[in-house]
């Protein structure tokens, strides 16, 4: 089996035409028609993610975020991103990313895992690109659904934390009023808060938001910042689970390193 039929693969379920005009994904590094040995699933590739597969005897990582967002101009080693796009040429190890065009697609995308975690029903996506579909579905950006049962805001903070597994979120003054209406976005997601408040969303769970942005909850809607890492971690799970389901002549592995550059003490 060839590298370029997993890529298929994967783009029949978030085609690379779906990815955002800033984006870079698709494969990065490699030959698409070299034969695969074993797979390896990351978030993010650094230098110990290539070490890694190296280790697993594999020469494909599969991750979510590209290495490269921008042309490299000199490969010397200067930064983490030419020292690890060196290690991968080096060692034969092709680097495919599956980015926006994961977030953007509403069935195995990003999104719904985050609200089958916290246990979301009647999902849609938030902001479609109406222009475009996917075998009938809506693509865009972001997820909305409901919950089961009404929960007293603190009481679903907890239930987040818990079902993301979250060491700490940081969040908006608790509206007083249940919640049961909830927006979310993998990643970074500030473009979509006012698109939450519009849907009467009661509570938008997203990441990287800046300070003055937390402002413009405007006492409409609560937002809970999870962490960029965080909200997306699942993503390693999803991707694993549609190349083993799929393909059985090559082990698939999901990395072991945590690769978030945020510590908390």
């Amino acid at each position: 089996m060839i590298i370029n039929e997993i890529i298929d693969y994967l783009h029949s379920i978030a085609p690379n035409q779906f990815q955002e005009e800033y984006d870079n994904a698709g494969l990065i590094v490699g030959d698409k028609n070299a034969e695969v040995t074993n797979v390896l699933i990351s978030l993010d590739v650094t230098e110990e993610i290539v070490a890694e597969a190296q280790a697993l005897n594999c020469n494909l990582i599969v991750s979510h975020h590209p290495i490269v967002f921008k042309g490299l101009k000199r490969f010397n080693g200067s930064n983490y991103v030419e020292r690890t796009v060196i290690k991968a040429i080096k060692s034969d190890i092709a680097l495919f990313a599956i980015h926006t065009n994961l977030d953007n697609v509403y069935q195995h995308g990003v999104n719904q895992m985050i609200a089958s975690k916290i246990g979301l029903k009647n999902t849609k996506i938030l902001k479609p690109k109406k222009e475009i579909s996917h075998n009938g579905e809506n693509i865009g950006a972001g997820m909305i659904g409901e919950l089961d049962q009404d929960f007293e805001p603190i009481q679903f903070l907890h239930h987040l934390k818990k079902s993301m597994a979250l060491k700490t979120l940081k969040h908006t003054k608790l509206l007083e009023k249940p919640i049961r209406k909830v927006a979310l976005c993998g990643g970074s997601g500030m473009f979509l808060l006012q698109e939450s408040i519009n849907q009467d969303a009661d509570i938008y769970i997203s990441a990287d938001f800046k300070y003055h942005e937390y402002f413009d909850a405007n006492d409409e809607i609560i937002i809970a910042d999870i962490g960029h890492f965080e909200s997306e971690q699942y993503t390693i799970q999803l991707i694993h689970k549609l190349i083993s389901q799929k393909f059985r002549n090559f082990a698939s592995h999901c990395t072991k390193i945590n690769t978030n550059p945020i510590n908390y003490l």
